[in-house]
């Protein structure tokens, strides 16, 4: 199949036509003739925007998705190129701001030390009903590797939070998260073996 703009129009109605027909019929058929004539015009829209082939792929379709509620709705649109390159562009920034909502949404879970408090049950890295054996304990945390050593350390015998740990030990916070749960399964191996 020949790339888009290589290809003969299906149709040689105007793109004026073919928004007043699709508006009278709703047929899709029509509006993807439409959209086909600048897929390439949004393609290259959302690959300045989101700068990612794959991501540009995906939002052209997002877009033809969209239009086929949003046209029906619209008053008569004069030059359907100028109004789709604005849409394709709005949709590419709304796409943005929600991805920089999400990252900041997860950044604050994060940072937040009540998302990740530990259940209460968990809040000592090894405990079991009939009490422990802190000396095989002490044993155990020896064992393991240093920065898992020290963020368990850090974290159940002094106190710090993730930050705080991140901080002291320059490390991302969910490294230091990732630590000390490789730790705490760590210990209950080391703990239940012997």
């Amino acid at each position: 199949m020949p790339p888009l703009f290589l290809r003969k129009r299906l149709t040689e109605e105007s793109d004026g036509d073919l928004l007043k027909r699709y508006g009278k019929d709703g047929d899709i058929g029509i509006l993807g003739e439409l959209y086909e004539r600048y897929m390439h015009l949004v393609y290259g829209v959302c690959l300045k925007y989101l700068e990612d082939r794959e991501a540009a792929k995906d939002e052209v379709m997002n877009i033809f998705e969209k239009l086929v509620t949003v046209m029906l709705g619209q008053e008569e649109i004069i030059n359907f190129r100028t109004w789709l390159y604005v849409v394709a562009k709005n949709h590419c920034l709304m796409v943005l701001r929600s991805r920089r909502s999400e990252t900041a949404h997860m950044d604050a879970m994060i940072n937040d030390p009540v998302f990740f408090m530990e259940k209460s049950s968990e809040m000592h890295p090894v405990e079991e009903e009939g009490g422990m054996d802190t000396r095989r304990l002490e044993e155990c945390i020896e064992r393991l590797k240093e920065e898992q050593r020290r963020c368990i350390e850090l974290f159940y015998y002094e106190g710090y939070a993730y930050r705080q740990i991140s901080e002291r030990l320059g490390l991302e916070e969910g490294k230091v998260k990732s630590h000390i749960q490789n730790g705490k399964r760590n210990l209950r191996i080391c703990m239940s073996s012997e």
